[in-house]
């Protein structure tokens, strides 16, 4: 039986918000697809369109339009990245197992596995029962990563999902759209920045922030529509000196300027209690050129052109970033002072930049995905071994949304070899990044061929040996430092194969040792206090509390913070340099302990 031309869909009913541009849509979606796919795979993409509408007809959004309207804008979404067919397919049926009567066998019958177990991985599985809604977020989140795991595709589909659902958030109650904001900013966004996807990063991100604080998106963004006035004038005499100074050169290249996005400022003005006008009078801009020599020959342009601001430069070309990021970043001393912030790349570059992973799709053709690709790969390789590691569902997402965050430190292994690590590493993150028995088992270790205490935080360009010793185990304290989630995880994973008579004796030590800060003990803590926070935490005794702390499931210091009176201060804070003095604390009475190795 011939399938039908994909230039002449069905118009399904109107809904009530007016007439039905969905025959615009599909032919819209079906001509973007003609521009990068062999017409044999639009007409399946058209196929699954036909199916998907069937199965939705009837069905309507908060805003009163067809159901089907959202699955096109998804699949649309998807096709301007020149994703695969099967990738498009999936974002037009990607509710249909949840929403309608369909099964994924059907699915599977009717366009193959592929696109089934795609659909199937991008489901929101919201038919699982649990006990708690945080619980039930962080299942359908640590399954959304696995499926990931198994096939990248299916993370690509559900960004694409969430982007089009918060350019349509406004119909949704307050609460709802703050809820789902809040889970964007914390969990999809940096997804999408460890994939390198930039661009769909930050129109989450401004999305995100503009739902969650509209009035203070609504201030921000009219302080930043009058500052573009302001310097338009130094904008245009800087950039048509670069390019003056380009064309001299010979060098054919794109020049453009550029500014920080609204969540960016907004961060930026948080975290280092900066004005607006403080953290917007950088001028930034981008040069495009044709191949990586240019890059570093336009770098030695702009410093001669502008003086550069000493350890402001930045070779992400040498050493990319852990999302595959590629691009010199520099820092120069412009007109009037003001400091002029430029970064070059070749074209490739920067639509990896801008579409991370997705800019790297071969699926159609095979072959080597490159840099974004692999390094993403790498990263969701780790995810099962946290996986193997983590207790349940909520512990797993917590030490996933730790490695999501992008800041990074590049060291390198006494062989030269280069580890990533997330800034604020310390020399235990490194030991279980190089093996979770070389984690286990360390005592030691040696940075720049100097012996340094495990907690001391690495730098850019150290070379770190870790030193370990047979029967050595992992010490719960390191929990108070670690920052990498395969780190934790595997801490916490030796320390639940602790006896419970142990855990609850470590638990009353570690528990002690940080109430030592506020000149405490868990001896005079007055027991209303110790029932209200066992209430807070659903425990049923303090045994049960020094208990979590032994296994690792609460942090001493953060319940020692809990128990002290309000006033407190702890010792620390009136040392010179601000740190704590670092106390060894023995463990003891490990005779049956079971050792568990990834």
């Amino acid at each position: 039986m011939a399938k039908p031309a994909h230039t002449k869909p069905p118009a399904p009913k109107p809904a009530s918000a007016g007439p039905s541009p969905d025959r615009f849509l599909i032919s819209d979606l079906c001509a973007l697809l003609d521009s990068y796919l062999p017409h044999d795979q639009v007409q399946e993409v058209y196929r699954a369109y036909l199916f998907g509408a069937e199965a939705h007809d009837g069905q309507h959004r908060m805003s009163g339009e067809p159901y089907i309207y959202h699955p096109l804008a998804v699949a649309k979404i998807l096709a301007e990245m020149h994703m695969d067919y099967q990738s498009i397919m999936a974002a037009i049926l990607h509710d249909v197992i949840e929403d309608t009567s369909t099964v994924k066998e059907q699915l599977a019958g009717e366009f193959g596995t592929e696109v089934a177990e795609l659909v199937d991985g991008v489901s929101k599985l919201t038919q699982i029962k649990f006990e708690t809604h945080a619980e039930a977020q962080a299942e359908n989140f640590r399954k959304m990563l696995l499926a990931m795991v198994r096939d990248i595709r299916v993370i690509l589909v559900k960004l694409a999902d969430r982007l089009h659902n918060m350019r349509t958030l406004g119909h949704m109650p307050a609460e709802k759209r703050r809820r789902i904001a809040r889970e964007t900013l914390e969990i999809y966004v940096p997804i999408a920045q460890r994939l390198g996807m930039n661009a769909l990063r930050v129109e989450l991100d401004d999305l995100g922030f503009a739902a969650l604080y509209p009035m203070r998106y609504r201030v921000l963004s009219e302080a930043l529509r009058k500052a573009r006035g302001n310097r338009k004038e130094i904008l245009n005499k800087i950039e048509t000196a670069i390019k003056r100074r380009l064309r001299q050169e010979e060098m054919p290249a794109e020049v453009q300027s550029r500014e920080k996005h609204l969540y960016s400022l907004y961060k930026k003005m948080r975290s280092k209690n900066l004005s607006f006008s403080e953290v917007f009078d950088v001028y930034a801009f981008r040069i495009v050129v044709d191949k990586v020599d240019t890059c570093y020959r336009v770098l030695g342009i702009m410093h001669s052109l502008y003086k550069p601001v000493p350890g402001r430069f930045k070779d992400y070309i040498a050493i990319p970033k852990a999302n595959g990021y590629q691009s010199l970043h520099t820092v120069l001393f412009g007109p009037y002072g003001v400091p002029i912030e430029v970064q070059i790349r070749s074209a490739e570059m920067n639509q990896v930049a801008e579409s991370g992973i997705a800019a790297h799709w071969l699926y159609k053709s095979g072959g080597d995905q490159g840099n974004t690709g692999e390094r993403a790969r790498e990263w969701l390789r780790g995810l099962l071994e946290m996986q193997k590691n983590a207790g349940n569902s909520l512990e797993f997402i917590e030490n996933v949304k730790i490695d999501l965050f992008p800041d990074e430190v590049y060291v390198f292994t006494p062989k030269g070899e280069i580890l990533e690590l997330m800034r604020g590493a310390t020399a235990v993150d490194f030991a279980y990044a190089v093996h979770t028995d070389v984690g286990n088992t360390c005592i030691a270790a040696k940075i720049d061929r100097r012996l340094s205490p495990l907690r001391t935080p690495l730098f850019n360009g150290q070379t770190v040996e870790i030193i370990t010793a047979p029967g050595a185990h992992p010490n719960p304290t390191w929990l108070n430092f670690v920052v990498t989630g395969k780190a934790r995880a595997s801490i916490r994973s030796y320390l639940k194969n602790l006896k419970r008579d142990e855990a609850i004796n470590l638990g009353r030590r570690l528990l002690d040792k940080a109430l030592a800060e506020f000149s405490l003990s868990s001896g005079n803590i007055p027991r209303e206090r110790f029932e209200q926070l066992l209430k807070e935490f659903n425990l049923k005794s303090v045994e049960d509390l020094f208990d979590a702390i032994g296994l690792g499931n609460r942090m001493a210091v953060l319940v020692a913070r809990r128990l002290a009176p309000g006033d407190a201060v702890p010792d620390s804070a009136h040392d010179f340099d601000g740190k704590a003095p670092i106390r060894a604390l023995s463990i003891k009475g490990t005779e049956g302990m079971v050792l568990t190795y990834a």
